[in-house]
């Protein structure tokens, strides 16, 4: 029997009887995955940084401090993001093992080292996941999160509750592009992306992806999640904005005849930080796993050249090092 969207809403342009869609135009092509791996291939795509992988997690790893009790927000690599808001903490998008993979012996290998462990956190109050790519929804993280904090509530798009219930866990909550959720004193709001969905060769768009905005009396913060550059997302900041804090991607975006429908480049993160008022602004989805053809090394390179391009403070838009935090009454 054909799989049909338990969640579709006819009124709402993302939904599809068989599962969710972005509004805007698809810009793949049939073929162009293949043409994509063939090229990458033929290549030898992506190469190392240009000091080597060592130098690189010497330069941009360090061991993340929990010390202190000031509200703080950490950068975890790649996408992962972590909150401490008047003593409770949260996490977005935690992928701390060794493989964004299904299996344990194949698939994208982490670069750098994780900052942390699950073991290390005193407390969690609450996870976001923007959406079920391997390289955001991780089974084994999620697993230990479970293990340690069996009643954090978790803060998902639309279709992902049922595998979090699968994993055993107690509290879920699943929301729709533009829906909000609260849990002491915080306001959360799943927000659009463009982007997709898939973790088994069946299950393309059956569950939705998104941002999120994590709202308090003093922290309005915008997490972008993965997502191409689309006028779209200026609806975010007009609607739930202004932000204080934000996380925009900067990584896996070449080539962008491939990944433009799906990732930002620098240049587009840039404009948009602009557009949205040029808030302090966290670089994610770099520097742990080699997603795309560029090197490990390229993204804060790319992100310096669009800043002074577009005329706009480097020090607000900075690359952060994996593991490093700020404390919240330093962000304006």
């Amino acid at each position: 029997m054909k799989w049909q969207n338990p969640w579709y809403d006819e009124a709402k342009p993302h939904h599809t009887p068989e599962g969710f869609r972005n509004p805007e135009p698809e810009l793949r092509q049939p073929g162009d995955l293949q043409r994509w791996r063939k090229e990458r291939k033929a290549q030898g795509l992506p190469f190392p940084p240009q000091q080597g992988y060592q130098a690189f997690a010497q330069q941009w790893c360090l061991k993340a401090d929990l010390s202190g009790e000031q509200d703080a927000v950490w950068w975890l690599g790649h996408a992962a993001i972590m909150l401490r808001l008047e003593g409770r903490y949260g996490l977005i998008d935690p992928v701390l093992s060794d493989r964004a993979s299904p299996l344990r012996f194949l698939g994208p290998k982490r670069k750098t080292p994780a900052p942390l462990a699950i073991r290390d956190l005193p407390a969690l109050d609450w996870v976001l996941i923007s959406h079920n790519h391997y390289d955001h929804l991780d089974r084994s993280t999620i697993k230990a999160i479970l293990r340690r904090f069996p009643e954090v509530q978790f803060i998902v798009p639309l279709g992902l509750e049922p595998w979090f219930r699968r994993m055993g866990a107690r509290q879920v909550i699943q929301l729709d592009w533009w829906q909000q959720t609260q849990r002491h004193g915080v306001t959360f709001h799943a927000v659009p992306a463009r982007h997709w969905s898939m973790r088994t060769l069946h299950d393309r768009n059956r569950s939705l992806w998104c941002g999120w905005t994590v709202t308090t009396a003093t922290l309005n913060f915008w997490f972008s999640g993965d997502s191409g550059y689309s006028e779209n997302l200026l609806d975010i900041a007009r609607r739930l904005g202004p932000f204080n804090l934000a996380a925009l991607p900067v990584g896996a975006y070449a080539p962008e005849w491939f990944m433009s429908g799906q990732h930002m480049n620098p240049q587009q993160s840039v404009s948009l930080h602009q557009a949205i008022g040029a808030p302090v602004t966290i670089p994610i989805h770099w520097g742990v796993f080699e997603l795309a053809d560029e090197s490990l090394d390229e993204p804060p390179q790319a992100l310096a050249q669009a800043l002074s391009a577009a005329n706009q403070d480097p020090s607000r838009f900075r690359p952060w090092r994996i593991g490093e935090r700020a404390n919240l009454n330093n962000i304006d």
